[in-house]
């Protein structure tokens, strides 16, 4: 666990195979069919709503590694579902997870800007909030590198907040890394990471569920979104 937590603060992303077993697996994907409306490729606050998906933030396996990265406070404050397959094959641009959801809008120096999605505030917070969480991408699939799998720019994370600019020149300076992942498995990333995928060339099922942690309270009377924090 002391690689794991070195291997992330250098790289800024870490790679556990094998993490969930494969009939926990198999409960927390028919839960998701039974929820989500297969045409949609995504969701927000699965938490809130599938209990599944909540009984993950008090999964051992995930707890203990997030507690490795944060300590043993580390609480969920954001759960995410993606799934690219052939009538969803997306592409992303390199890019930061620069955003939190918080339950309100507060004028709080240091925070902003600020957006709505799904009906929830978001806020931009200082690059100290960002550095001091870490998001656990749990596979529900199979991930080989011609299923869309995430490719990252190892170390990119420790600059803090970059413009396009400067993401274009990290781009061309750092070798990428393909993240492959079995069903099970998790990749542990922090959010200043610089981090793309392309369109699968073998488009199938590529279901992640997404799990950002953080360890402490927001300041200035600003808190985690409700429906997300565990």
């Amino acid at each position: 666990m002391r690689t794991l937590r070195e291997a992330l603060e250098r790289d800024g992303y870490a790679i556990v195979a094998d993490v969930i077993a494969a009939d926990r697996i198999g409960l927390i994907l028919r839960a998701i069919e039974r929820a989500i409306d297969p045409a949609k490729a995504g969701r927000r606050d699965l938490a809130a709503t599938i209990p599944e998906i909540e009984a993950l933030a008090a999964e051992p396996a995930l707890r203990q590694l997030a507690n490795v990265v944060l300590g043993r406070e580390a609480f969920v404050v954001r759960t995410l579902f993606f799934d690219k397959n052939a009538d969803a094959n997306w592409k992303v641009a390199w890019h930061q997870d620069q955003t939190i959801a918080v339950r309100e809008q507060r004028a709080v120096p240091g925070f902003g800007p600020w957006s709505v999605k799904d009906g929830r505030p978001h806020v931009q917070p200082p690059d100290e909030i960002l550095e001091q969480m870490v998001t656990l991408r749990l596979h529900l699939d199979d991930c080989p590198e011609t299923n869309g799998p995430l490719r990252v720019l190892p170390g990119s994370h420790r600059t803090g907040k970059l413009p396009p600019a400067a993401i274009a020149d990290r781009q061309k300076s750092t070798p990428e890394v393909v993240c492959v992942l079995p069903a099970g498995g998790v990749l542990l990333m922090k959010p200043l990471l610089l981090h793309a995928s392309s369109a699968a060339l073998e488009p199938r099922h590529r279901r992640v569920v997404h799990l950002e942690f953080a360890a402490e309270k927001l300041p200035g009377g600003l808190e985690w979104s409700a429906s997300d924090a565990t």
